[in-house]
Protein backbone atom coordinates (compact mmCIF):
# COMPACT_ATOMS: atom_id res chain seq x y z
CA UNK A 1 0.00 0.00 0.00
CA UNK A 2 1.34 3.29 -1.01
CA UNK A 3 2.37 5.46 1.83
CA UNK A 4 0.11 8.18 0.97
CA UNK A 5 -2.88 5.86 1.53
CA UNK A 6 -1.29 4.62 4.99
CA UNK A 7 -1.18 8.42 5.78
CA UNK A 8 -4.72 9.03 4.69
CA UNK A 9 -6.08 5.94 6.24
CA UNK A 10 -4.04 7.26 9.72
CA UNK A 11 -6.10 10.37 9.28
CA UNK A 12 -9.40 9.06 9.12
CA UNK A 13 -8.60 6.97 12.09
CA UNK A 14 -8.25 10.55 14.11
CA UNK A 15 -3.92 10.45 14.44
CA UNK A 16 -3.36 14.38 14.45
CA UNK A 17 0.32 13.83 13.33
CA UNK A 18 -1.12 12.10 10.31
CA UNK A 19 -2.35 15.17 9.07
CA UNK A 20 1.15 16.96 8.92
CA UNK A 21 2.89 14.16 8.47
CA UNK A 22 0.57 13.41 5.14
CA UNK A 23 0.88 17.37 3.99
CA UNK A 24 4.90 16.74 4.16
CA UNK A 25 4.76 14.17 2.00
CA UNK A 26 2.57 15.18 -0.60
CA UNK A 27 3.33 18.91 -0.70
CA UNK A 28 6.15 18.53 -3.07
CA UNK A 29 3.94 16.53 -5.52
CA UNK A 30 1.24 19.01 -5.10
CA UNK A 31 4.23 22.42 -5.31
CA UNK A 32 5.16 20.63 -9.06
CA UNK A 33 1.59 19.82 -9.97
CA UNK A 34 1.02 23.52 -9.12
CA UNK A 35 4.61 25.00 -10.87
CA UNK A 36 3.53 23.44 -14.07
CA UNK A 37 -0.15 25.02 -13.96
CA UNK A 38 1.75 28.52 -13.29
CA UNK A 39 4.14 28.05 -15.95
CA UNK A 40 1.49 28.90 -18.43
CA UNK A 41 -0.06 31.56 -16.88
CA UNK A 42 0.29 34.95 -18.76
CA UNK A 43 2.61 37.47 -17.29
CA UNK A 44 1.73 39.56 -14.62
CA UNK A 45 -0.71 36.99 -12.48
CA UNK A 46 -0.31 37.28 -8.70
CA UNK A 47 -1.23 34.19 -7.79
CA UNK A 48 2.24 32.26 -7.12
CA UNK A 49 2.57 28.15 -6.68
CA UNK A 50 2.78 27.88 -3.57
CA UNK A 51 -0.42 30.17 -2.52
CA UNK A 52 -2.10 27.82 -4.94
CA UNK A 53 -1.12 24.92 -3.04
CA UNK A 54 -1.83 25.85 0.29
CA UNK A 55 -5.45 27.47 -0.90
CA UNK A 56 -5.61 24.21 -2.74
CA UNK A 57 -4.77 22.27 0.61
CA UNK A 58 -7.56 24.20 2.97
CA UNK A 59 -9.78 23.56 0.41
CA UNK A 60 -9.40 19.55 0.60
CA UNK A 61 -9.82 20.03 4.35
CA UNK A 62 -7.39 17.38 6.36
CA UNK A 63 -7.48 14.84 4.60
CA UNK A 64 -10.50 12.54 6.36
CA UNK A 65 -12.40 11.92 3.34
CA UNK A 66 -9.89 10.54 0.93
CA UNK A 67 -9.67 6.85 -0.05
CA UNK A 68 -6.13 6.67 -1.36
CA UNK A 69 -3.76 8.25 -3.13
CA UNK A 70 -5.43 8.58 -6.79
CA UNK A 71 -8.56 10.09 -4.84
CA UNK A 72 -6.66 12.93 -2.61
CA UNK A 73 -4.62 14.17 -6.04
CA UNK A 74 -7.78 14.06 -8.18
CA UNK A 75 -9.56 15.98 -5.80
CA UNK A 76 -6.45 18.48 -5.22
CA UNK A 77 -6.43 18.75 -9.19
CA UNK A 78 -10.22 19.71 -8.52
CA UNK A 79 -9.46 21.98 -5.78
CA UNK A 80 -6.67 23.81 -8.10
CA UNK A 81 -9.19 23.61 -11.38
CA UNK A 82 -11.70 25.47 -8.97
CA UNK A 83 -9.49 28.18 -7.30
CA UNK A 84 -8.32 29.24 -10.68
CA UNK A 85 -11.97 29.41 -12.63
CA UNK A 86 -12.98 31.66 -9.41
CA UNK A 87 -9.80 33.71 -10.25
CA UNK A 88 -10.82 34.21 -13.77
CA UNK A 89 -14.17 34.89 -13.05
CA UNK A 90 -13.48 37.97 -10.15
CA UNK A 91 -10.72 39.32 -12.94
CA UNK A 92 -13.84 39.08 -15.32
CA UNK A 93 -16.29 41.05 -13.46
CA UNK A 94 -16.70 44.65 -13.29
CA UNK A 95 -15.27 45.28 -9.88
CA UNK A 96 -12.41 44.07 -11.04
CA UNK A 97 -12.17 46.01 -14.89
CA UNK A 98 -14.06 43.78 -15.99
CA UNK A 99 -12.69 42.91 -19.61
CA UNK A 100 -9.68 45.56 -19.10
CA UNK A 101 -6.36 43.98 -18.62
CA UNK A 102 -3.17 46.08 -18.73
CA UNK A 103 -0.78 45.60 -21.24
CA UNK A 104 2.94 46.65 -22.74
CA UNK A 105 2.01 49.19 -25.35
CA UNK A 106 4.93 48.33 -27.27
CA UNK A 107 3.04 44.72 -27.86
CA UNK A 108 -0.33 45.48 -28.67
CA UNK A 109 -1.19 44.01 -31.74
CA UNK A 110 -4.41 44.64 -33.98
CA UNK A 111 -6.08 41.63 -34.24
CA UNK A 112 -6.07 40.36 -30.45
CA UNK A 113 -6.13 36.64 -29.30
CA UNK A 114 -8.60 35.52 -26.88
CA UNK A 115 -7.67 36.55 -23.40
CA UNK A 116 -6.29 33.86 -21.04
CA UNK A 117 -9.05 34.35 -18.76
CA UNK A 118 -11.88 34.26 -21.41
CA UNK A 119 -10.24 30.91 -22.87
CA UNK A 120 -10.07 29.22 -19.39
CA UNK A 121 -14.03 29.86 -18.93
CA UNK A 122 -14.93 28.21 -22.77
CA UNK A 123 -13.09 25.54 -21.33
CA UNK A 124 -13.99 25.24 -18.13
CA UNK A 125 -17.99 25.34 -19.74
CA UNK A 126 -17.19 23.18 -22.29
CA UNK A 127 -15.22 20.94 -19.87
CA UNK A 128 -18.22 20.97 -16.79
CA UNK A 129 -20.51 19.85 -19.93
CA UNK A 130 -18.25 17.08 -21.00
CA UNK A 131 -18.33 15.91 -17.77
CA UNK A 132 -21.74 15.32 -17.60
CA UNK A 133 -21.34 12.87 -20.69
CA UNK A 134 -17.97 11.41 -19.88
CA UNK A 135 -16.99 11.92 -16.03
CA UNK A 136 -13.65 9.82 -16.39
CA UNK A 137 -12.73 11.80 -19.73
CA UNK A 138 -13.49 14.95 -17.82
CA UNK A 139 -11.25 13.57 -14.77
CA UNK A 140 -8.39 13.16 -16.96
CA UNK A 141 -8.96 16.56 -19.16
CA UNK A 142 -8.26 18.18 -15.53
CA UNK A 143 -5.45 16.62 -14.61
CA UNK A 144 -3.66 17.59 -17.84
CA UNK A 145 -5.23 20.96 -18.23
CA UNK A 146 -5.62 22.28 -14.75
CA UNK A 147 -2.22 20.84 -13.38
CA UNK A 148 0.08 20.04 -16.12
CA UNK A 149 0.60 16.07 -15.10
CA UNK A 150 2.23 14.70 -18.11
CA UNK A 151 -0.46 11.88 -20.10
CA UNK A 152 1.54 9.21 -17.98
CA UNK A 153 1.07 10.66 -14.63
CA UNK A 154 -2.45 11.63 -15.08
CA UNK A 155 -3.21 7.88 -16.05
CA UNK A 156 -1.41 6.84 -12.83
CA UNK A 157 -3.51 8.75 -10.42
CA UNK A 158 -6.67 7.49 -12.22
CA UNK A 159 -5.81 3.79 -12.37
CA UNK A 160 -5.82 3.79 -16.24
CA UNK A 161 -3.56 2.09 -18.45
CA UNK A 162 -1.16 4.42 -21.21
CA UNK A 163 -3.15 3.65 -23.71
CA UNK A 164 -6.38 4.09 -22.55
CA UNK A 165 -5.67 7.79 -21.41
CA UNK A 166 -3.86 8.14 -24.94
CA UNK A 167 -7.43 7.27 -26.62
CA UNK A 168 -9.31 9.23 -23.72
CA UNK A 169 -6.79 12.55 -24.54
CA UNK A 170 -7.62 12.46 -28.08
CA UNK A 171 -11.17 12.07 -27.90
CA UNK A 172 -11.73 14.73 -25.28
CA UNK A 173 -9.30 17.14 -27.12
CA UNK A 174 -11.35 16.87 -30.49
CA UNK A 175 -14.84 17.31 -28.66
CA UNK A 176 -13.70 20.41 -26.33
CA UNK A 177 -11.88 21.83 -29.46
CA UNK A 178 -15.32 21.35 -31.10
CA UNK A 179 -17.35 22.82 -28.38
CA UNK A 180 -14.97 25.81 -28.20
CA UNK A 181 -14.82 26.23 -31.38
CA UNK A 182 -18.29 25.82 -32.71
CA UNK A 183 -17.66 28.06 -36.09
CA UNK A 184 -14.50 25.78 -36.75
Amino acid sequence: MNDVTVLLAAVRNGDSSATEALLNRVYVELRNMAGQKMASEPAGHTLQPTALVHEAWLRLGDGARFENRAHFFSAAAEAMRRILIDRARRRATGKHGGDLERCDLDAIEIAAPMSNDDHLLAVNEALEQFALEYPDKAALVKLRFFTGMSLTEAAAVLGMSDRTAKRHWAYSKAWLYDAINPES
